[in-house]
C-alpha cells in the first residue's frame, strides 16, 4: 500500500503596513507580473533568515493611516469600513508577519537598485555616493550670496498702492516717465514674478500683489 503524500498546505498571513508600502509592493508585483506572495517567497528562498532579520523593518501603519474597504458579509455587508492597511500573503507556514514585511522591503530595495543579491545568498548594500564636501560648501555659499542679492534688490511695497503710472514703473523697476514696450514689460514681470511669487523660496504675497497691480495699471494705460 502506497502512502499518500502530505498535502501542500499554505498559511494566510496578514501583514500590517503603511499605505505607501502596500501600494509600492503591489505596484512591483504588477510590474513583475507576479503576486505579492511570489515576491516574498523569492526573497526568503535566496536570502538567509539572519540577513532578512537584519534588514530594517518597514514598520506598520502610523496613527491615522487607514484604508477603506467594503464589507462582503455579515449584517453590515456592502458598507464601507476603515481599517489599518495590510497585505495578505499565502505561503508555507512557519514565518511571521514581520519577517515577510522585511522580505518585501528587500524586494523593493532590489528593484530600486539599493541592494544586490550575491550568488551566495547575501545582501550587498550599494555604496553611498561620495559627496565632494568642498563643492557642497561652495554651493551653499553661492546660495547664501544669491539670497542676499535677492533680498537687497527686493522692492518695498508702496503703502498707498499703485496710484499712477510712475508708481507702476517703479514697482517693475523702470525709470519714472519711461515708455517700455509691451514685450519689455512682460519680460520684466515674468522675471520678478519668478522671484516674488508666494510659491517660490523667496516669495512674498504683498510684493506679488503689487506686481500684478502695476502690470494691470500699465496695460490699461497702453490700451
Amino acid at each position: 500500500m502506497t502512502a499518500k503524500a502530505a498535502p501542500n498546505r499554505k498559511h494566510s498571513y496578514t501583514i500590517p503596513c503603511s499605505s505607501d508600502f502596500r501600494d509600492a509592493v503591489m505596484a512591483l508585483a504588477d510590474k513583475r507580473r507576479v503576486n505579492v506572495a511570489d515576491l516574498a517567497r523569492s526573497v526568503v528562498l535566496v536570502v538567509s533568515a539572519e540577513e532578512i532579520s537584519d534588514f530594517p523593518d518597514p514598520g506598520g501603519p502610523l496613527a491615522g493611516d487607514r484604508e477603506i474597504v467594503v464589507l462582503k458579509s455579515g449584517a453590515a455587508k456592502g458598507k464601507p469600513w476603515q481599517r489599518k492597511p495590510r497585505l495578505q500573503v499565502r505561503m508555507a507556514p512557519g514565518y511571521d508577519a514581520v519577517t515577510l514585511r522585511r522580505a518585501l522591503g528587500v524586494a523593493l530595495s532590489i528593484d530600486k537598485g539599493a541592494v544586490d543579491i550575491s550568488l551566495n545568498g547575501g545582501i550587498e548594500q550599494q555604496a553611498a555616493p561620495v559627496v565632494d564636501e568642498s563643492l557642497m560648501h561652495e554651493a551653499r555659499e553661492e546660495l547664501t550670496r544669491l539670497r542676499s542679492i535677492i533680498s537687497a534688490l527686493s522692492f518695498e511695497p508702496l503703502p498707498q498702492g499703485i496710484k499712477n503710472r510712475n508708481d507702476a514703473l517703479h514697482i517693475l523697476g523702470f525709470p519714472p516717465g519711461s515708455l517700455p514696450d509691451g514685450k519689455s514689460m512682460k519680460s520684466r514681470f515674468r522675471t520678478l514674478a519668478s522671484i516674488h511669487h508666494p510659491d517660490s523660496g523667496h516669495g512674498d504675497h504683498d510684493r506679488m500683489s503689487q506686481l500684478n497691480e502695476a502690470m494691470d495699471h500699465l496695460k490699461r494705460g497702453a490700451a
